[in-house]
């Protein structure tokens, strides 16, 4: 298995850097450059990567994306840019993007083709995959065991149609529970009206349950949800600032100290395809 990422993370990053080197008239980065105001997306409840403390927004991306930004000043040479925190939605997000309302998004956004008809993204900027939450007091311990069972998920989400293809690969019978965001799939599974949470597993390590004792993550990992920046579609030279900023972060040792910060006090460790993250990444600058 990561012989097999590696190989794709190489794809990506080999096919990533534009052959062009004059800033078009449109790119974001004119506008950014004369305002002096760079307009930053967040989501408020992707905790550990993106939510709100103290009317701030805090979190793994939030840190990585400000690292980023502090790049783009010394690579703009224009001065110090005011960071303008713009909070969206899963369904908001990249229309938040592609509308001008954000110049990137900074969160737990997988890099899909699909969406890339809507937005571009930079290198990747982590690694999770899709998991599932069920009650301690149930008798599910596996994926398999949720065959019969009903399995909230947020509609839309790469995470929906993990859990979709699942079902057909592994021939189990679940019915998948669409629901508008995480809050109403934690209602749904505490409430006994579904069997279980499937979300990316940081996030579900990071959401809010009433009683979060009462719950326990299956082992099965049932997908690969490689994490970007959401950047506007077609500004490649906004999108080469951007890896830039993420190549000379991740050269240094911040990154370390960043991922420890945040994931370390959740039990998680850095992986071998995350160090590929990084060492591929770093090639970029």
């Amino acid at each position: 298995m990561l012989r097999v990422i590696t190989a794709i993370l190489a794809l990506f990053y080999a096919t990533a850097a534009p052959a062009q080197t004059q800033v078009p008239s449109n790119s974001r980065l004119k506008t950014i450059a004369s305002t002096k105001v760079i307009k930053v997306a967040y989501r408020t409840d992707a905790r550990p990567f993106s939510f709100v403390n103290d009317n701030q927004p805090v979190g793994y991306s939030i840190d990585l994306c400000k690292l980023v930004v502090t790049s783009i000043e010394r690579q703009l040479n224009a001065g110090s840019l005011k960071i303008e925190w713009v909070p969206v939605t899963l369904q908001t997000r990249f229309s938040a993007v592609a509308s001008g309302k954000a110049d990137m998004e900074c969160g737990s956004s997988t890099v899909t083709l699909g969406r890339m008809k809507e937005v571009d993204f930079s290198n990747f900027i982590f690694i999770e995959s899709t998991g599932i939450v069920v009650s301690k007091t149930s008798n599910i311990r596996s994926f398999a065991d949720m065959a019969g069972k009903k399995i909230a998920v947020a509609s839309g989400t790469t995470n929906e149609q993990a859990i979709i293809t699942q079902i057909k690969q592994q021939k189990i019978e679940a019915v998948v529970v669409s629901v508008k965001d995480g809050p109403e799939a934690i209602a749904l599974l505490e409430s006994g009206n579904a069997d279980g949470f499937a979300s990316d597993k940081l996030l579900l390590v990071g959401a809010k349950f009433k009683n979060a004792d009462a719950f326990m993550m299956l082992p099965d990992d049932l997908s690969v949800e490689p994490y970007g920046i959401g950047l506007p579609r077609g500004d490649w030279a906004f999108r080469l600032a951007v890896n830039t900023g993420l190549a000379q972060v991740y050269r240094s040792g911040v990154i370390l100290n960043l991922f420890a910060g945040w994931f370390n006090r959740v039990g998680l460790q850095m992986s071998p395809v995350m160090r590929v993250v990084y060492g591929l990444g770093s090639l970029s600058d």
